[in-house]
């Protein structure tokens, strides 16, 4: 599926990595193309659920709506853009290493594109990703790992 997966391991547990990863308000402390997120729905989170989220993209701001199609606490997720020229698909796993007191996380990306998303996807989109997501996942360590008061 994936144009673009990263793994790494972190000192959380599955539970406390799942509900880091999947709460929206988090996007823009670990994801560096994120600007702002906003959950759309109220409630639990479920299939179905909608996020508002504004990315940077080359040099513009691009508000997108994604919306989760796999809801498996703690195991997995997976989202995907319902508007939008650049529309992501994302799958992420989460693995419990040494008795669950570890965790390894696999994040799985690629994009569709549609009107001027079908050049950004090839030409700036999935290379920025390729630099960004190693970051990202090193941001989601820190922020899992050292949380800010």
């Amino acid at each position: 599926m994936s144009a673009i997966r990263e793994v790494i391991d972190v000192d959380c547990s599955p539970d406390e990595v799942y509900a880091y990863v999947t709460d929206s308000s988090h996007l823009p402390d670990w994801q560096l193309s994120a600007v702002s997120a906003q959950r759309l729905d109220e409630g639990p989170l479920q299939e179905g659920s909608r996020v508002r989220v504004t990315r940077r993209i080359g040099t513009r701001e691009m508000p997108m709506t994604v919306e989760f199609t796999e809801v498996v606490p703690p195991v997995s997720w997976g989202l995907h853009g319902v508007d939008g020229p650049v529309r992501p698909r994302v799958h992420g796993e989460i693995e419990p290493l040494d008795d669950g007191r570890r965790s390894r996380v696999t994040i799985d990306v690629d994009f569709e594109g549609h009107g001027l998303g079908k050049v950004l996807v090839p030409l700036v989109v999935r290379p920025q990703l390729r630099k960004e997501l190693p970051r990202d996942e090193q941001l989601l360590k820190e922020q899992l790992e050292h949380p800010t008061a």
